[in-house]
């Protein structure tokens, strides 16, 4: 990114920031138990990239509709089927019908065969059977669309209760394309000093192991500490959540450019980030287990020109 469009976008950061400041300080006047808000300092970056980006408690208040009618459900059913609508135009009722309901049928209770399952409806479409004007008809609904970035509706929850069986849980961000949670974003707040990233990654297993549900469609999981980030997918360790290191994929980031800004522009832009879920997800498959991977890039994992004096864990 050149120093032009550096000051640009840190400029449109910043007063993004502060009507989002305005947003948590009415939120927290109107809903004083609700507790202490994490920064906004990672939906800043959501808003500046062109996301919708909402406060749960705005949703509960009433001030905005998402189409979810209990905290059980994970899919925005009806931004996903107006998104679908609007991306496959000439589909008639019945296609889009049949495809939302295979997207939203979980036929397994193995995540990761769940996960591959819809991996393959996101990047090659859904092939659907429905009955048109007496006849039988096979054809193919698609999920995302890739030439026309408008097309696709692109939200930030913060925070989003799930509840599932006797678990409730409020992971911090979620991220939904579509209607489709397809990433999910743990902060560890900065004011414990005692935190480190392998709590951030335990309490993702704790949310993958009582929640599964958010899980069957998630495609990337990052950590956040402070200005400080890491990227995942459902398979990795810990020591595998790594920053990431470039923005347009040809220079580092200018100097003061930090961790959570970099990985946030650099992964959801709208177009890198289909482009990586397209193209830079993996599943391997060996005789006891699948691994899901990001394939990353050479130049998205080399360490900065200069080495760093912080730690990574």
């Amino acid at each position: 990114m050149n120093p032009a469009q550096l000051k640009k976008t840190t400029a449109k950061a910043s007063r993004v920031t502060k009507k989002l400041r305005r947003r948590f300080d009415s939120i927290q006047s109107a809903m004083p138990g609700l507790g202490k808000a994490i920064a906004p300092y990672t939906l800043t970056w959501f808003e500046v990239i062109g996301y919708t980006v909402l406060l749960e408690p705005d949703i509960t208040l009433g001030k905005h509709q998402i189409g979810r009618s209990s905290y059980r459900e994970v899919v925005l059913y009806q931004r996903l089927h107006d998104a679908l609508q609007k991306i496959n135009p000439k589909k008639p009722h019945e296609a889009i019908a049949a495809a939302i309901h295979q997207v939203t049928y979980i036929p397994s209770s193995d995540l990761l065969e769940n996960n591959r399952r819809f991996h393959k409806f996101l990047t090659n479409g859904v092939e659907v059977e429905y009955l048109y004007n007496e006849e039988i008809v096979h054809d193919f609904v698609s999920l995302i669309d890739t030439s026309n970035l408008l097309n696709n509706d692109w939200l930030a929850i913060h925070p989003l209760t799930v509840v599932e069986g006797s678990y409730t849980h409020c992971p911090d961000v979620v991220v939904f394309i579509n209607g489709l949670p397809l990433a999910v974003i743990v902060s560890i707040q900065p004011s414990d000093e005692q935190a480190i990233f392998k709590e951030g990654y335990q309490r993702i297993q704790t949310y993958i192991e009582q929640i599964p549900k958010l899980f069957d469609y998630n495609t990337f999981l990052v950590i956040t500490y402070g200005n400080r980030a890491r990227v995942g997918t459902l398979t990795s360790d810990w020591q595998e959540f790594l920053p990431w290191r470039t923005i347009d994929g040809e220079d580092f980031p200018a100097k003061g450019t930090t961790e959570l800004e970099v990985l946030i522009q650099g992964i959801f832009d709208k177009r890198r980030f289909l482009e990586q879920v397209l193209h830079l997800i993996v599943f391997e498959e060996n005789e006891t287990s699948i691994s899901k991977k990001l394939l990353r890039r050479p130049f998205c994992t080399t360490q900065y020109p200069k080495k760093s004096s912080r730690q990574g864990w």
